[in-house]
């Protein structure tokens, strides 16, 4: 089967890439999951973009630079931020209905890193209205088809060009083929044993583009959420650093705010800096987010979907302190690619957190995950790779095998424990070791179970490699 477009993931920039390809191609969506099963269903904040009367684009941009550390792409940064306010009418058209505020315009939002007010949102789940609204209008495209529970096995690449995907399918794998082949396979987060990243995100762009050869970058450079709730797990429920925007502190065991005297920008401090106080501080006691001064009607009016979590977990917010930890979150780095969404790889694509275009730098500036995912997938390339020209590609059998759920949880205690928010040169060494030995154990990969560990292996021994080669701290990366 030959398609104009191939798709591989489900989440804001494969879906909004979709619509637009639909218009000058047939379009395959494959997925692993659900449609909806991504990072952006969980996605909280909101869409970062300039509206406010006193905000302007150079504030934007400055505020992206200092929280990447200056190792953005600046080019990338301000076509991308200039791009923002029309990306954001462009979902109000297809059906978007963000929060208003005066003379209906825009409600906006303050998070951490950022100056000014600037976060267009709906309520306190952007993510999931946003993909309400796209998968409705993908699944009403006539010209787009859908594999869902379909994840994919590698990319068929001969010769430094992309002709397709192979899939597996009722425990069968296949080969499909496309005109142009895009990854927009989320993130990583699911390499750490902690994360607020869904059971899918597991690195599998990452590692299938690897073996294809794509130019990686930056992969060094995860970043942690420093407020998920710390009950539960697998992943741990996000609470937004909207709540801190309205009036939350961080405190400690003790009652005392925990950023004083840390950062001029206190509780509203970039991520990195957060994610390394409270994990510092909870090696003694645990650390806790404080939003009692937040007034109920507020609180349920602005953050329904936060609210509704806490109760469900028995915690009262209004007379109650929210008990947090830092999670992995996000990939700042991934596959290499220009703000066209071209790899070194002839006719493959990425964009999404899978891509790195060089918007984060070495730590992602809050909510413009969403807002690259939208505006660069409003280009779409032309399908070139015609079916006649399609090289042969043998496929593999499928075959059951043992389980490998333990090595999969080595890793991730692995990965947290020596690769995460706080490194050092001794335990990536040893991270090395140990991973390296875990790949002796793991079986061929032929199934989708064992297809999965291989990614999450595959994904943490380059993110450790990544952070060996970087001898110095910078953004997420913090040598000790």
């Amino acid at each position: 089967m030959h398609y104009d477009y191939i798709i591989i993931g489900s989440g804001m920039a494969g879906l909004n890439f979709a619509l637009n390809a639909a218009k000058k191609g047939s379009v395959l969506i494959i997925t692993k999951g659900k449609l909806y099963e991504g990072s952006t269903w969980l996605a909280q904040g909101g869409i970062a973009a300039v509206f406010a009367p006193g905000d302007r684009y150079a504030k934007h941009i400055e505020n992206t630079l200092e929280a990447g550390a200056f190792h953005n792409n600046r080019k990338t940064v301000e076509y991308i931020v200039k791009k923002a306010p029309a990306a954001i009418r462009k979902l109000q058209q297809l059906g978007v209905i963000f929060d208003v505020g005066k003379k209906g315009k825009p409600a906006l939002n303050l998070e951490g890193g950022h100056s000014d007010s600037r976060i267009v949102h709906c309520g306190d789940h952007t993510g999931r209205s946003v993909e309400e609204v796209l998968v409705k209008k993908v699944r009403a495209n006539k010209r787009i088809k859908i594999l869902e529970n379909v994840p994919a096995k590698d990319l068929l690449v001969k010769n430094s060009t992309c002709y397709g995907v192979q899939i597996i399918k009722k425990n069968r794998i296949d080969n499909l083929f496309g005109g142009c082949v895009v990854l927009a396979t989320g993130g990583l987060g699911q390499v750490y044993e902690r994360t607020t990243n869904p059971h899918i995100s597991t690195g599998d762009g990452v590692a299938m583009a690897y073996r294809a050869g794509c130019e990686l970058k930056d992969l060094e450079f995860v970043q942690f959420h420093p407020t998920a709730l710390k009950r539960g797990k697998d992943p741990y429920f996000l609470i937004s650093e909207t709540l801190r925007g309205h009036g939350a502190t961080l405190i400690n065991s003790k009652g005392e705010l925990l950023m004083n005297g840390i950062h001029a920008l206190k509780d509203l401090a970039p991520r990195d800096i957060i994610s390394r106080v409270i994990f510092e501080y909870e090696k003694r006691a645990p650390v806790y987010l404080d939003a009692r001064s937040i007034e109920k009607n507020e609180f349920i009016r602005k953050f329904p979907s936060i609210y509704k979590k806490l109760r469900a977990e028995g915690i009262n917010p209004q007379k109650q302190t929210i008990p947090i930890t830092p999670a992995a979150h996000y990939s700042c780095g991934g596959i290499a690619t220009d703000l066209k969404g071209r790899t070194n790889v002839k006719n493959l694509y990425a964009y999404g957190e899978v891509a790195c275009t060089g918007l984060h730098g070495a730590n992602r500036l809050a909510s413009n995950s969403l807002l690259e995912a939208v505006v660069l997938t409003a280009r779409v390339p032309r399908h070139e790779i015609k079916s006649a020209t399609i090289p042969d590609f043998p496929v593999p059998p499928h075959k059951r095998q043992k389980s490998t759920a333990t090595i999969r949880k080595q890793i991730q205690n692995i990965m947290w424990k020596h690769v995460g928010i706080v490194r050092s040169r001794k335990g990536l060494d040893m991270a090395l070791k140990q991973l390296t030995e875990l790949q002796k154990k793991l079986p061929g990969a032929t199934n989708r179970e064992s297809i999965t560990t291989s990614n999450i292996l595959t994904a943490s021994l380059l993110i450790n490699k990544a952070s060996l080669r970087r001898k110095k701290s910078l953004g997420c990366h913090f040598i000790v």
